[in-house]
């Protein structure tokens, strides 16, 4: 009777876990049915809130990114850089990139942008916004590529209010990756090496990053509108000759162009942008079939369901489901091996900015007691060539990591052109009777700033004055527009280094 009674409750235990095992299975099934299914989102739906709807594992990953929002000010860290960047918005303000949610909030907030007071005024073009929203795309296919480069950065203010998020990167009929900026098809085109029409699904997993993380310029192109000449500042991808810091700077010189000329040296500088794509195409990880989403994006489980985390982070963060995949090692001794990678590159860029601000500073005092042309070209030349490779390695955020040898080889070449235009510049200083001359103190962002002539308390006013004012009128015209959701912005805290 007992042994009876033992083995009747053993079945009926055994019939439970069968009956809500099958029934895990079957909700597993639906859930995976749901999210492999294609809904029905409007074209050009930049909101990602509505993309939730369908996709809510995924959109809650990509709002962790909202965590990521420390200020780090790079140029209090640095001072350096305001010397190098000098007669550059980069002088006035440059911290470290924050989560995703956050891009186009940091590109309102920074003084790069400037005090706008209406649609037509700058400092920036409308190219500004390319990488930092899908209304970008949106707009685009509705007034045409030529037409959204033409203008000022305040043209689309109250149209480009999401930041980042599912249609940079989603077809919205099929859900497969797509590339929705055409200047990266161009470019790939002109590389020859993969083009876009031959990519794989292994390919776009990091195509869909190069849209933004990637060298770029604004060309100027003519264009007639209706018989209006105008211009347009198109973003380009300077890849015709390859992905190198060499082959890019080759192709600038070939076209003639300069960012910007070093308000102190009189240098004509290339500034980097952040070419961790070209930086990645030249690394080991690369060579080995890896793609950007396979680190920053890792596929996670959640019962049986199977997504990508869409929290883009350092692979350092999840060491386990990234790193440890392919390398045989633990989680603390594989942070120790990238800390020494961090550290060597770091002696190597603090030893490149140092001789290039003292060389910009040099060369000013070069200028000021009468030296030529003539003597000082060869000066600019060593300065343009030092700073495009030491700014190519470090704007290329985890080229240590990408690409070690490359960043390692890039910056020491940087160093190296750093020196020798400082040897220059001691032999036309004591031709000039300053030969025991020493660059003035610029340890501090404060003096460095002073040095350049920047008035950050005057910037500050006026940037406070547009975000408190027009950028704010921005975001309820694109609510009653349609294309804001006012509750993404809910608690947003402003943050800022000024």
């Amino acid at each position: 009777m007992k042994k009876s009674f033992v083995v009747t409750t053993i079945a009926a235990f055994a019939i439970v876990l069968m009956v809500l095992l099958t029934v895990s299975i079957r909700e597993n099934k639906a859930d995976q049915n749901r999210i492999n299914a294609t809904p029905e989102m409007k074209a050009w739906e930049t909101r990602s809130s509505e993309w939730a709807k369908y996709y809510p594992r995924q959109y809650d990953s990509y709002m962790q990114t909202r965590k990521s929002d420390k200020i780090d000010d790079v140029l209090k860290d640095s001072p350096a850089l305001v010397i190098l960047w000098a007669g550059y918005a980069f002088s006035k303000d440059y911290n470290a990139p924050r989560g995703h949610f956050y891009m186009l909030e940091d590109n309102q907030n920074t003084l790069r942008t400037g005090a706008p007071v209406d649609d037509k005024t700058g400092p920036q073009p409308t190219a500004c916004w390319t990488c930092k929203s899908p209304d970008v795309p949106r707009l685009i296919a509705r007034d045409g590529e030529h037409e959204f480069f033409t203008g000022a950065w305040a043209k689309y203010g109250n149209e480009v209010v999401n930041p980042v998020g599912c249609a940079d990167c989603h077809n919205p009929k099929t859900m497969q990756l797509t590339v929705a900026r055409d200047y990266l098809k161009r470019a790939l085109d002109a590389e020859g090496t993969l083009k876009y029409t031959n990519a794989t699904h292994q390919d776009m997993r990091s195509l869909v990053c190069a849209q933004c993380h990637v060298e770029y310029y604004f060309k100027p192109t003519k264009w007639d509108d209706k018989g209006v000449k105008k211009e347009a500042k198109v973003v380009t991808l300077p890849w015709e000759k390859g992905f190198a810091p060499e082959q890019i700077e080759e192709y600038y010189n070939e076209y003639g162009f300069t960012d910007f000329t070093n308000k102190l040296s009189r240098t004509p500088i290339l500034k980097a942008q952040h070419p961790e794509y070209e930086t990645f195409r030249t690394g080991i990880h690369f060579r080995r079939g890896l793609s950007c989403a396979d680190c920053h994006m890792p596929y996670v489980r959640e019962g049986g369901v199977k997504y990508s985390n869409h929290q883009v982070s350092s692979p350092l963060d999840n060491i386990a489901n990234t790193c440890l995949n392919c390398h045989q090692d633990t989680e603390e001794g594989f942070k120790q091996l990238v800390q020494q990678k961090l550290e060597r590159k770091n002696q190597l860029a603090k030893a490149a900015t140092e001789a290039l601000a003292k060389a910009h500073l040099e060369a000013a005092k070069a200028w000021e007691l009468g030296a030529t042309e003539m003597e000082m070209q060869p000066v600019l030349q060593d300065i343009r060539h030092g700073q495009w490779r030491w700014d190519f390695a470090v704007a290329s955020h985890g080229a240590f990591f990408h690409a070690p040898e490359e960043t390692l080889r890039t910056l020491a070449s940087a160093v190296n052109y750093g020196q020798e235009a400082r040897v220059k510049l001691r032999t036309i200083l004591a031709k000039y009777g300053a030969a025991d001359y020493q660059a003035p103190d610029f340890s501090t962002k404060e003096k460095a700033q002073a040095l350049v002539g920047i008035d950050l308390a005057k910037e500050a006013a006026e940037k406070t004055k547009f975000l408190d004012g027009l950028r704010n009128e921005w975001f309820k015209q694109a609510e009653e527009k349609g294309v804001f959701d006012p509750a993404t912005r809910k608690d947003m805290v402003r943050k800022t280094s000024y």
